[in-house]
């Protein structure tokens, strides 16, 4: 089957055909690193890992590019706020960046370019632009002409003469209020680079503009970013980008928000979650099961009590993918998913609906285990493997195994004390004193231990907090 993606141009979901077959090239609006990420940033770059992953799946060669935008004004504001360089705000927030997509699982970028090592491509980009009559110099800024560009506003379906353009301090000189800067004249006190119309800065759409053409050429499949970014951002990269000649991206993905409140989570609503501090009280793993498994274009509501399912949920799979270890050892993922699992994913990445596939193939691999069938339990576990590493939550990826070894220094501790009260059970369950029997094990799932009993007597796990 096709890969389909929603289109935002389109409006509508279209059968993805590449420019170049068998090869993708994704181009993501990375990190503006002004501050720490929260999880509404990390989750647009975990919704394009799960796309890159889909596409190496189904044997596509995947050029991913994830841009990281180290200048704007928020970064320069923030410098001044702080009495500290511009650089090191930057430096110092883009390893957080890094920090938090590793922590969940995301691959790392084919290349992660900054928008300050490209402005040689910026400035090429404007004088091209101002030689074809689409951009021109005021004040020692550099404007782009939007009534120069008949396809302005196509992408966000805005009329233009009802646009209000937001322009920033010193933006003088300007043809048109609506016209958007490309190059901003340099401001005491803030960082600046040479080109032919003076001294100053790079204005936050050219530098997509530029780097995108840089890494992925004048064409390239899609690009995708949160919905938020549609305008002014999106829409001035594409104006300048095919103003220039380019032909830009064929399809544009966009992903919906956490949410908090039914507010967008953002730092200057003061309602951010971040990834720093939410890793020290949930396992990255839950986290990455949380904010990936919605569909990308669904609104993700922030609350400790879904976080709490996505746990449990994920605690059941966890648990059927160890029981199997334990009774047969390790088993390799199989080379293919289950028809409904890729037709799910092929259909806009319907990750929900893929995810329900995975855990119908858990319960089939618990009856086989109840029955004692090794060989289906077995061939279970394969499935869910190679589905769950479409996803980036095998368990048993290398990636997760800091995870399972921690507090394995403790585990001995734990499982030699558990086992002796488990004992006590066990003689109350001898002696048909079935209320004692009950008690302990309350007792021991309120302490956060989930009680299994089988055929070889009571295994203890961490159930869902």
């Amino acid at each position: 089957m096709t890969i389909r993606l929603y289109d935002t141009n389109a409006r509508q979901i279209r059968d993805f055909v590449p420019l170049t077959a068998g090869c993708v090239s994704i181009y993501l609006c990375g990190a503006t690193v002004q501050a720490a990420p929260h999880i509404g940033h990390i989750r647009s770059g975990l919704n394009f890992d799960i796309m890159r992953r889909w596409f190496e799946h189904r044997g596509y060669d995947v050029t991913f590019i994830r841009n990281v935008t180290d200048i704007d004004d928020k970064i320069i504001a923030k410098a001044a706020e702080q009495n500290r360089p511009w650089w090191s705000i930057g430096y110092e927030n883009e390893r957080a960046f890094n920090d938090g997509y590793t922590a969940l699982g995301c691959l790392p970028p084919t290349y992660e370019p900054r928008a300050t090592g490209h402005v040689t491509e910026m400035v090429e980009m404007m004088q091209g632009l101002i030689e074809r009559g689409h951009a021109y110099e005021a004040d020692g800024n550099v404007y782009f002409d939007v009534r120069s560009f008949p396809g302005y506003l196509e992408l966000s379906r805005q009329e233009l003469d009802n646009l209000q353009q937001p322009s920033g301090v010193g933006e003088t000189g300007k043809r048109d209020p609506r016209d958007f800067a490309m190059w901003k004249t340099a401001k005491p006190g803030e960082p600046t680079w040479a080109t032919p119309w003076g001294r100053g800065r790079p204005g936050w759409h050219l530098e997509c503009s530029a780097m995108a053409h840089k890494y992925l050429g004048s064409a390239f499949d899609i690009h995708g970013g949160g919905l938020d970014l549609i305008f002014p951002h999106h829409e001035n990269e594409i104006a300048q980008a095919k103003a220039f000649g380019d032909e830009f991206a064929r399809y544009w993905v966009h992903n919906a928000w956490v949410t908090m409140a039914g507010d967008k989570m953002s730092k200057s609503l003061g309602n951010s979650v971040l990834v720093s501090e939410m890793v020290k009280t949930w396992r990255p793993i839950v986290l990455r099961y949380y904010l990936g498994t919605p569909h990308y274009r669904s609104m993700i509501e922030y609350s400790e009590e879904s976080l709490r399912e996505a746990e449990s949920a994920f605690a059941r799979i966890e648990g059927f993918v160890q029981r199997v270890v334990e009774k047969a050892g390790p088993v390799e993922p199989s080379a293919e998913v289950p028809p409904a699992f890729a037709e799910a994913m092929d259909d806009d990445l319907g990750v929900p609906q893929a995810l329900a596939i995975v855990h119908t193939t858990v319960r089939q691999g618990n009856s086989a285990l109840a029955a004692d069938d090794k060989e289906a339990a077995v061939a279970r576990l394969a499935e869910v493997r190679a589905m769950l590493g479409v996803l980036g939550l095998d368990p048993l990826d290398e990636h997760w195994a800091g995870e399972t070894d921690r507090g394995d220094d403790l585990h001995g501790v734990v499982d030699s004390l558990v086992r002796l009260v488990l004992d006590q059970r066990e003689a109350a369950r001898g002696r048909k004193d079935w209320a004692t029997a009950d008690a302990i094990r309350d007792q021991l799932n309120q302490s956060g231990l989930a009680i299994e009993d089988g055929p070889q007597g009571p295994r203890w796990s961490l159930g869902p907090r």
